[in-house]
This record gives structure tokens, sequence and C-alpha cells, in this order.
């Protein structure tokens, strides 16, 4: 048993697509034409981080009360965990893109972490290997 796919409900496909693969260095495994329960287009969009089992189904709002979650599917908690093997990096390679940290790196026993906004405005653990942990911050030069 494996955990496939996660829903992340978006505004627009493209932007969100954008996001993820060119920001984020995830890959886009999928991206194909489909339809609603009720027969209206839209897409099946699926990205991963290189290497990885689990995925996130780009989904674009549909209705209101989905309009409403974008951004909050976790009503303002980290929702979504991204590890990576150089936090240091990968941090400032965000920021340079212009990804938007709401909380700066900081130290903790499992890890360097920060945490950032996506682009629908979902809360993100950037997170280090316990290895990264040194007591040391982030050059901001």
């Amino acid at each position: 048993m494996r955990l496939d796919l996660v829903t992340v409900v978006v505004h627009e496909y493209d932007p969100a697509v954008a996001f993820f693969t060119d920001v984020l260095g995830f890959d886009l495994v999928e991206d194909s034409p489909s339809l609603t329960t009720d027969g209206r287009p839209k897409r099946w969009v699926v990205v991963r981080p290189p290497g990885a089992q689990t995925g996130l189904l780009l989904a674009r709002a549909d209705g209101d009360r989905q309009a409403a979650a974008v951004g909050d599917q976790v009503a303002g908690r980290v929702g979504f965990f991204l590890r990576v093997h150089d936090f240091d990096t990968t941090y400032l390679r965000l920021v340079a893109a212009g990804v938007s940290f709401v909380r700066e790196p900081r130290s903790e026993p499992y890890g360097r972490v920060a945490v950032f906004l996506d682009v629908a405005g979902n809360r993100w653990d950037l997170l280090g290997d316990a290895s990264d942990v040194d007591g040391d911050e982030v050059c901001h030069d």
C-alpha cells in the first residue's frame, strides 16, 4: 500500500504547473484532458518531486466552495512538507525565484526548516536533513 496522490486545489492549472515544475523542480508526470462528473472539460495534472512515489494532483477550483479552499486547504496550518538534501542551497534558490517565505529558517532536532507559500497560498515546510543542523543561519547576502 502507498499514498499515490494528494490534491492541491488551485485557481488555474498553468501557473500552478509552472510553480511546481519551474520553481520547485518537480516533474510534470501527466497533463491530460479529462471531464468533470457532469461532463465539463478539465485537466488531470500530476506533478511529483524527482524520484518520489507520491505526487500532487493539481485540481482547478470548480465552484465557490472549492475556490474558497484555495490556499487554505488545511485551515492555515502547514500541510505539506518538502524535504531536501541541501537546505541552504534550496532555500536561497527559492528566495531568488521569488517564493514567499513566511517563517525564516531555523534549526530543529529533525533538521533545518522554513515555511513558504505555494502558488495557491498553502503553507509548506522546507525541511533539510538532520545533518544540516549546525546552528548556523542561512546567509542572506
